[in-house]
């Protein structure tokens, strides 16, 4: 078998893996209908995270079950599913809480970029699809496996409701479905921080009411600007910077939320300065 190993910045390679099999009863394994590069994937790629040895890639999938084992109840052969970077038993009293990330028993997904994939702790992980779907649905199938969620959780840990005004940092595939989130949610206007014309379009598409091109500073002054000096009720962190960060927290109103789902790299917060903001930060 064939899968993508990364050597170092911008040394992607394609080269023979050994096939998964079963290793332990709750495993799963899945041949690939699509698998993708995530934007996390691109911070080793271009050296800005440290590759220490040749690392597989790829923890977006969904497919067809090929093998399943002796300790899988729910999951089947033959079935379409979709799975989540982190396998996890959904027992836990973590992943009841609603943390599957932080399971107990947690296992990180990061060999999918290939055409098989063996994921552990299989009926927690998979989620099976009534039918197998057509080939035009399966890409929208394959955004449910990571940044559609992480959107949502965005969303979902700013606390955002129905009337509120929510700001969302960041128009990458996870903002732009922070932006979808918040307007399921039911808030009422969605401003989306973009400089990019054609994710401008999406984020409009999505339900975004205003967009804001500034960063820092500035992009935190046009957010009071929109709404009267006080600030957006939630904000949605998609980006993981320092400059990103305190843009989500500067443009937050006092007692407002932030919902932190940007990898972070080299971010660092100031606790007084932190202290007195009266901001609720939940990180993901």
């Amino acid at each position: 078998m064939r899968g993508a190993m990364l050597y170092g910045p911008r040394d992607l390679r394609f080269e023979e893996r050994e096939t998964p099999t079963i290793i332990k009863p709750t495993d799963a394994i899945v041949r690939m209908s699509a698998t993708c590069v995530c934007g996390s994937d691109l911070w080793p790629y271009r050296g800005i995270s440290p590759v220490p040895q040749p690392t597989p890639m790829g923890h977006e999938y969904c497919g067809i079950v090929e093998e399943v084992g002796s300790g899988v109840a729910s999951i089947r052969v033959g079935q379409f599913v979709i799975g989540s970077f982190f396998a996890s038993d959904n027992t836990c009293p973590h992943c009841q809480a609603g943390y599957q990330t932080s399971c107990e028993h947690k296992e990180i997904i990061s060999t999918a970029q290939a055409p098989i994939l063996r994921v552990p702790l299989a009926d927690g992980t998979l989620v099976a699809t009534p039918d197998i779907p057509s080939d035009d649905l399966i890409p929208s199938l394959l955004a449910v496996s990571d940044v559609m969620g992480t959107g949502w959780f965005a969303a979902d840990a700013a606390n955002v409701k129905p009337g509120m005004t929510v700001a969302v940092v960041g128009d990458g595939a996870v903002g732009l479905l922070g932006v979808l989130s918040a307007k399921q949610m039911g808030a009422e206007r969605i401003i989306a921080m973009s400089r990019h014309e054609a994710r401008q379009k999406l984020a409009r598409e999505f339900g975004a009411t205003d967009i804001v091109a500034e960063r820092g500073d500035e992009g935190v002054a046009r957010i009071k600007e929109l709404t009267d000096g006080i600030g957006a009720d939630s904000v949605l962190e998609c980006v993981g910077t320092q400059e990103s960060m305190m843009q989500a927290i500067g443009a937050t109103r006092k007692g407002g939320y932030v919902g932190y789902v940007g990898v972070p790299h080299g971010v660092e917060l100031n606790g007084e300065e932190l202290f007195y903001t009266h901001v609720h930060l939940h990180l993901a």
